[in-house]
């Protein structure tokens, strides 16, 4: 081993250290690799968990949708001469409720198999929305002589109704409860929900106020699309990690160990909509069938929803990516002081040396990411990062055939590791703290260093004890 760098200057010392550092990139390259594609295995584990259960879930509506009839001209062409036509034809007038007041308890349960967990809920909503026709409605075109109001629909958008559960949605009018069907839910859920067919012909002179409640299933988050002229939304949930996330956001909440509450107001205004829209030509009352399941010609309105995520507090995926993002601190700084030995402290270390020295750092993330996902992220740091420094210290005694100088590096690796943690914990200052890190390990070197001639033989320069 000695042969070998005997004749070997401090500088090309340097060289070849930087030259084994720079491999050392393929397998830290490969950890990335890893964590991605185990954390894509766990997406699709979490997927299978959640099968059946519901996905993630947006609620839209009531909106009472009635049929109305319309006169329109067209000019055809006849005898090659232009014929002016009239015809009637059904479009829908949509009413969004003048006010909405819903509450949403959320239940959440941790379901796990194998090492996977994911994180389902069961909703539970109940509120009253209240409906009336426009003094304005003349403006839009539609009289009310014109409307079929004995064929209104109250529709309901859920995003995968699939997650219906209990007894089923409740629907109901002045006390009386409606029959609802399948489909036909909101346009900011694609059609998907359940309607009710109704007789709205007490509505140009009074309001129309409905009852509803009904229970679903989703995992993920829960979001509420507000179409009324004032809707009001209260979410309750023992789930004590919420995410408030949308276009719109509480206007009170609380959030501490004990779960979470939070308070929504949106008005029409601020949605940038009418209480009152046209639709297209629709057939007439008389010819029409249930609605589809999924209609696909609803618009599109995104940024304009309320949602709360219900997320895992420690993701222990992207905290093992951040930390092998690390690695290279990691083995320029005990490839460092390996050299400093090295080159002052002359003691002669290999090549091979400071690549088995590598390999034990890239092994760390290896572990980390195995028992992270067994054991949970902060045990599997402590005991992984126990054991590198444990084998680095013992194999540094034999290269640097000294404990002492050994408990050095031990000591090197120690705190780099407590620094790690603190770095994956504060985020916000992890630049600051690496470049501060970076500087005074420069500038030790450069002090270290300051009579040292890099390019003269090894055997200038004395060993210092």
């Amino acid at each position: 081993m000695s042969e070998e760098t005997t004749g070997r200057s401090p500088g090309r010392k340097l060289g070849l250290t930087m030259l084994i550092a720079a491999l050392l990139a393929v397998p830290l390259f490969s950890v990335w690799l890893l964590v991605y594609d185990r954390q894509s295995q766990s997406e699709t584990a979490r997927a299978s968990i959640a099968a059946g259960w519901g996905g993630p879930q947006t609620m839209a509506g009531p909106l009472l949708v009635i049929p109305y009839r319309t006169t329109i001209t067209e000019t055809v062409t006849e005898a090659n001469r232009p014929v002016v036509r009239s015809r009637q034809i059904w479009q829908e007038l949509t009413l969004s409720p003048e006010s909405s007041a819903i509450t949403t308890a959320i239940y959440p349960e941790r379901r796990k198999r194998s090492i996977y967990e994911v994180v389902v809920y069961e909703a539970k909503v109940s509120g009253r929305s209240r409906f009336a026709l426009p003094a304005d409605l003349s403006r839009f075109g539609v009289a009310v002589a014109d409307m079929a109001l004995d064929r209104a629909e109250l529709r309901f958008g859920l995003s995968d109704p699939r997650g219906l559960a209990g007894a089923g949605p409740r629907v109901s009018i002045g006390g009386q409860a409606l029959r609802l069907q399948p489909g036909g839910g909101a346009p900011a859920t694609n059609g998907a929900g359940f309607f009710a067919w109704i007789d709205a012909n007490a509505l140009p002179g009074a309001a129309l106020v409905a009852d509803f409640a009904y229970e679903f299933r989703g995992n993920g988050n829960v979001a509420l699309m507000p179409q009324g002229g004032d809707t009001r939304w209260r979410v309750t949930s023992p789930w004590p990690h919420p995410s408030f996330q949308g276009g719109f956001l509480p206007a009170e909440r609380r959030v501490d160990q004990d779960g979470f509450s939070a308070s929504y107001r949106v008005g029409h205004l601020s949605l940038g909509q009418s209480l009152v829209a046209t639709g297209g030509p629709q057939p007439a009352p008389s010819e029409r069938m249930a609605p589809p399941l999924i209609a696909t010609d609803g618009p599109s309105r995104g940024g304009y929803d309320a949602r709360i995520d219900l997320v895992q507090p420690v993701d222990l995926y992207s905290r093992v990516n951040r930390s092998a993002k690390y690695g290279f601190l990691f083995i320029g700084f005990t490839f460092l002081a390996l050299l400093m030995f090295d080159v002052i402290g002359g003691v002669r270390v290999s090549a091979v040396e400071y690549l088995l020295v590598g390999a034990a750092l890239v092994l760390f993330f290896v572990l980390l990411l195995a028992l992270a996902e067994v054991i949970g992220f902060t045990l599997a740091y402590v005991v992984a990062s126990a054991a590198i420094i444990g084998l680095n210290t013992a194999y540094s005694a034999a290269v640097l055939k000294s404990w002492r100088r050994a408990l050095l590096i031990g000591a090197l690796l120690t705190g780099l590791y407590v620094l790690l943690y603190v770095l994956l914990s504060i985020e916000d200052f992890s630049l600051l703290i690496g470049s501060s890190m970076l500087f005074t390990a420069l500038a030790a070197v450069m002090y270290l260093t300051r009579n040292l001639n890099w390019s003269a033989r090894p055997e200038a320069h004395p060993a210092i004890e």
